[in-house]
């Protein structure tokens, strides 16, 4: 560990919460220096849906090396990516009716998501975007300020502007109206908020506690946007992929965003990758205008490519992925129900569930606890007071079960421990 000591930026967060040096990886399991396996509920912070070194997607992508395929391309036209835009197109976008523009941001979501914003503003002319309480969009200065986490907001150093925060459904409890909230504001030319260019959501808040937005409520947002003349940008980043049990976690409520934005799990291998999904009359900017050197990562191509034809050619995955997050639903419950729903309350959706704890303190208890058994799974919420599952999606139900199981162990552990210190 010393030359991370020595070397590495205080920066770094998940290194602290596990504390070895990992030497390799496959499918659902990490292993440090020693030997030790762990189980990965962490999955790459939703980045490795597939898995860690998938053998369909890496066999693609060492072929691909071999031939002499191209690495680095910028924007230049590739076979690897015309593969890719095909695929995707075949296998995602017209099964669902949908029609979109491409376009290859920088590598990471939150540069997506900044294209996301700027080509909002220069289509609308406007400067302002809504977005909602404990959204998280990145943290590069456009998506931070976009971003609720008071924690990563506070690193910007500078004033973050153009954005108005909106309640999300349920912000103010279940018999409040938050979009009735939202459209009196806009109606109402003496409220203050400016007529924004776009709304920017996540249908699962991720690092946000794992809060859902209710079908009813995403249609009514759509609807919203289109009286008002905004824009509706859905960040799929971590939600989608499959994560919440469909390709796009948007697809249950039936709604169709102007733009979307997606990264994480879109190569399905770990290796950078991001787009913007745009609406082809949205599709106004200039050559170069919105750039990058690594927008075009064709190794990425390959092992989407790769991940789309094997994973996302029928609904049989899906399928297996909406099986999965029942076994973890009904386990979720049942620890609830054990403990107490005051104590540990169930949220999320699909293979994007977790545990609210009473406060952080205990969440970090149980997340270290489960480490210490050989179990990866980390913290969200807007007082990290959520324990999240995040598992591969391939993973074995033998393996689900086995996490679940390390996992119910771990709490039952800090329930005991903190049942004790008060006793004492």
């Amino acid at each position: 560990m010393k030359i991370f000591n020595e070397m590495e930026s205080a920066v770094q967060s998940y290194a602290r919460s596990f504390p070895v040096v990992f030497n390799r990886a496959r499918g659902s399991y990490l292993f440090d220096a020693e030997g030790k396996a762990y189980l990965d509920f962490l999955a790459g912070a939703g980045s490795l849906n597939y898995g860690h070194n998938n053998p369909l997607l890496k066999k693609a992508l060492l072929d691909y090396i071999e031939q002499d395929g191209i690495t680095h391309g910028l924007d230049m036209h590739t076979d690897a990516k015309a593969k890719f835009l095909q695929t995707f197109r075949d296998c995602i976008m017209t099964p669902r009716g949908l029609d979109y523009r491409m376009q290859f941001t920088g590598p990471t979501g939150t540069n997506a998501v900044e294209a996301a914003l700027k080509i909002a503003r220069k289509v609308k002319g406007r400067n302002n975007i809504i977005s909602f309480t404990n959204g998280f969009h990145g943290v590069s200065l456009g998506a931070v300020a976009a971003t609720g986490n008071q924690h990563h907001r506070g690193g910007a150093g500078v004033e973050l502007s153009n954005v108005t925060r909106m309640p999300f459904c349920g912000y103010h409890g279940r018999d409040a109206d938050t979009l009735k909230m939202i459209d009196k504001l806009l109606s109402d030319p003496s409220s203050g908020v400016d007529l924004p260019a776009a709304a920017i959501v996540e249908t699962v808040q991720g690092e946000g506690g794992l809060n859902v937005a209710e079908k009813t409520w995403l249609q009514g947002l759509e609807k919203l946007c289109r009286k008002h003349d905004i824009l509706l940008i859905v960040d799929d980043i971590q939600a989608g992929c499959g994560r919440t049990g469909t390709f796009f976690s948007f697809e249950p409520a039936g709604i169709k965003p102007d733009i979307v934005t997606l990264s994480k799990s879109l190569s399905g291998f770990g290796l950078p990758l991001a787009v913007v999904l745009l609406h082809p009359e949205l599709d106004q900017w200039l050559p170069g205008e919105h750039n990058g050197t690594f927008r075009g990562n064709n190794h990425a191509f390959v092992t989407a490519t790769a991940a789309l034809e094997h994973y996302w050619k029928d609904n049989a995955f899906a399928e297996e992925i909406q099986a999965k997050a029942q076994i973890v639903t009904k386990k979720f419950k049942a620890i609830s129900e054990k403990h107490g729903v005051t104590e540990l309350r169930l949220k999320g959706r699909g293979l994007m569930q977790g545990l609210e704890c009473r406060n952080g303190e205990i969440a970090e208890k149980i997340s270290r606890a489960a480490f210490e058994r050989g179990l990866i799974i980390e913290t969200a919420g807007n007082r990290s007071q959520v324990v999240k599952c995040f598992c591969p999606l391939t993973i074995h139900e033998k393996d689900l079960n086995q996490g679940l199981d390390i996992l119910e162990k771990s709490i039952d552990h800090v329930f005991k421990q903190n049942t004790l210190s008060k006793v004492g």
